[in-house]
């Protein structure tokens, strides 16, 4: 009996490999994105100082010196990090209230040797620099979010009591775009030359 082309499954394979192709075209001007960032971010960290930004902003603010005011500390966490002499420690973070109404304000404090070494700090005048706040979130999921990422006043000097906090790093903003387009691209080449061999070997059976 004569072999019946596959139609539905060519189309499902099809329309996968176009995603692949679409999803690697992304990643190319994302690239270009990425990089136009990172010539304001180097030339955010000689700019005058400004006020630390109260409502969600694009990442164009980045390593940006900022002050701020932080009415009470209501909350602190500990992450995993480095001082500014590259030495490991434990990052300690306070989430401040700034006033009745509206956004809150994270303060990267400063570094410890431990993780329970908390600073009695309860808030005050603070100013550094503008970075991103710890997310936890997946990277596939922070890709697709349409939300800012949450910002931090990296304070400078530090808190009393802790290390001084390392300064902006332009190598900490990764530019891996060109890499994940050419993932893309080779999974589509890949899943068309395997989808080609069995469709070959089930018309010639």
């Amino acid at each position: 009996m004569k072999q019946r082309f596959p139609v539905v499954a060519t189309i499902i394979v099809g329309l996968a490999i176009a995603a692949m192709i679409a999803l690697g075209v992304w990643q190319l001007q994302r690239k270009g994105q990425k990089e136009a960032l990172l010539v304001q971010l180097a030339a955010n960290r000689s700019l005058p100082p400004i006020a630390f930004p109260r409502i969600p902003v694009d990442d164009s603010l980045l390593f940006r010196r900022a002050s701020a005011f932080c009415l009470q500390a209501v909350s602190f966490s500990v992450e995993g990090g480095r001082n500014a002499a590259g030495r490991t420690g434990w990052r300690h973070i306070a989430r401040c209230r700034t006033g009745v109404e509206g956004p809150g304000l994270t303060v990267l404090m400063g570094v410890a040797k431990a993780p329970d070494a908390k600073p009695a700090w309860g808030g005050g005048e603070v100013t550094g620099y503008i970075t991103h706040a710890p997310d936890h979130r997946p990277m596939i999921a922070t890709w697709f979010s349409h939300q800012p990422k949450t910002l931090m006043l990296v304070a400078d000097p530090p808190v009393a009591g802790l290390d001084a906090n390392p300064q902006p790093d332009l190598a900490s903003v990764p530019n891996n775009h060109l890499a994940y387009a050419v993932q893309w691209f080779l999974f589509a080449l890949v899943a068309g030359v395997i989808y080609a061999i069995a469709l070959r070997r089930r018309l010639k059976a």
